[in-house]
């Protein structure tokens, strides 16, 4: 038996050349950490342009580095730059690369810099810039359920409590529901860039450097508020990509919740949207149908955002300070999620833009289920003065009549009702139309439409400014 076939039995085909094989296999970053490449070129001509500034190198190295970061940049750009795993990550690449093109300046480029602050600092420009990216997103989906709930500030529809007939809202309110929802994930999202807005840059290795680096040049430099305060966090923490799948996995939570009643809306039992060939699919077999693929696909993809935060966590429980070749690991879980999280919340604004609202199916439906049993009550209170829990005795004693005689309560006889309860007069036929039961609900957040149309406004203004 050869040596060649031995290897290949006890390391597998892919590693032909046994353990060396391997080590690169699971050492190298390359395949995905490129991804940081322009960030990882903006950090080292600030920190080349400090070190210049410092006197730590001279003004003609920094010059040569800084012309060879802005080739290499371009050649990224274009696609001719090669790519090495030998090389292990981004960095290394480009460290490679400039060294090519420039010399033994290139070597000079590391003083006072470790890989790692470098990744530190590059995966958080990244963090920071996807985070401004997803706050815009977010804009766009607020601005979209603005348009719509204004439309429908007095459409009235069912509004539900264990997915059976609650009381009647409108469309709008359901809509101002999201735009609260979506909005506390702005918010969400706005901390997390207050919070990771600091440049580990000069952190080095672990234990900062004795070279006289300014540090919050390269701070400001980089566009962070400020300088961390502590090398060892510096390098080992990894809370703002914790925070951004935070961030992300409730943010596309939220996402499913909508897709899944755009999934039940869109059904014939339902009725109430529908959603253009843009956002549906047909079936291969079965002509008649037309699927919400993209609601349903945002609904699976939350557990996959749902699930990198889980791995990202598990990586980090147990890691002794300061860095830990385990914090590799960071990065796809991050660059996945947010992958995903700007594809569900494009694909979610589309539907809310482009889906037809069927207001007929829901002012029927609206009507349903007893659903102004809850205005009697109030009314029995209001009017007749007797205790909640009475009215609540009585009026279910209306709901059973009228299901007993198949109609809806409006439709019961005025002598019905005063059989149930003396008091009752004609005026009780005021609440139980669906229409001036939404239109009673008038307290600050309530569904009445002039309330729906306050909050509108409260949020054009408030995205306005955010």
């Amino acid at each position: 038996m050869s040596d060649k076939k031995t290897s290949n039995e006890m390391w597998g085909g892919r590693f032909a050349s046994g353990p060396a094989a391997i080590m690169e296999a699971i050492n190298a970053s390359i395949g995905f950490d490129r991804k940081l490449y322009a960030q990882d070129i903006r950090g080292s001509l600030a920190h080349s342009e400090m070190l210049a500034e410092q006197g730590i190198i001279s003004a003609a190295d920094q010059k040569l580095v800084a012309h060879g970061l802005n080739t290499i940049l371009r050649e990224i750009e274009d696609g001719s730059f090669v790519f090495s795993t030998a090389r292990e990550d981004i960095h290394m690449n480009i460290e490679a690369r400039l060294a090519e093109l420039v010399g033994p300046a290139a070597g000079r480029l590391h003083t006072a810099r470790s890989r790692n602050d470098q990744v530190a600092v590059d995966f958080r420009l990244w963090v920071k810039e996807e985070l401004q990216g997803t706050a815009e997103a977010l804009k766009r989906l607020l601005a979209a359920f603005l348009v719509r709930a204004e439309e429908h500030a007095a459409t009235v529809m069912p509004g539900f409590t264990h997915l059976q007939t609650a009381q009647p809202v409108t469309f709008g309110h359901h809509c101002m529901a999201y735009v609260e929802m979506f909005g506390r994930d702005l918010s969400r999202v706005r901390d997390a860039i207050e919070r990771l807005d600091e440049s580990p840059l000069g952190a080095a290795a672990l234990a900062g450097t004795g070279f006289p680096i300014d540090r919050k040049k390269t701070a400001t430099a980089l566009g962070f508020r400020e300088p961390t305060r502590n090398s060892i966090d510096s390098v080992s923490d990894r809370d703002f990509a914790l925070e951004f799948l935070s961030v992300a996995a409730i943010c596309a939570s939220h996402l499913s919740r909508l897709a899944e009643e755009i999934v039940i809306w869109s059904t014939p039992q339902f009725g109430f949207v529908r959603l253009s060939d843009s956002f549906s699919t047909g079936s291969s077999i079965m002509p008649q149908k037309k699927n919400p693929d993209a609601a349903e696909l945002i609904r699976a993809k939350t557990g996959r955002v749902n699930g990198h935060l889980v791995g990202l966590l598990t990586v980090m429980k147990g890691l002794p300070l300061a860095y830990s070749k385990d914090m590799q690991e960071d990065k796809e879980a991050v660059f996945d999620a947010a992958e995903a999280l700007d594809l569900m919340l494009a694909a979610m604004t589309g539907m809310v833009t482009d889906m037809a609202v069927n207001k007929d199916a829901m002012r029927k439906a609206a009507g349903a289920g007893y659903s102004t049993a809850t205005d009697l009550a109030d009314w029995l209170v209001r009017v007749l003065g007797i205790p909640f829990r009475e009215a609540h005795h009585v009026t279910g004693r209306a709901v059973a009549l009228a299901e007993e005689r198949r109609v809806g309560l409006e439709k019961l006889g005025l002598e019905d009702l005063q059989a149930i309860h003396p008091g009752i007069t004609g005026d009780v036929f005021s609440v139980l139309s669906v229409r001036n039961s939404v239109k009673s609900r008038s307290s600050f957040g309530g569904t009445a439409p002039s309330e729906v149309r306050r909050q509108i406004r409260y949020w054009k203004k408030r995205i306005a400014r955010a």
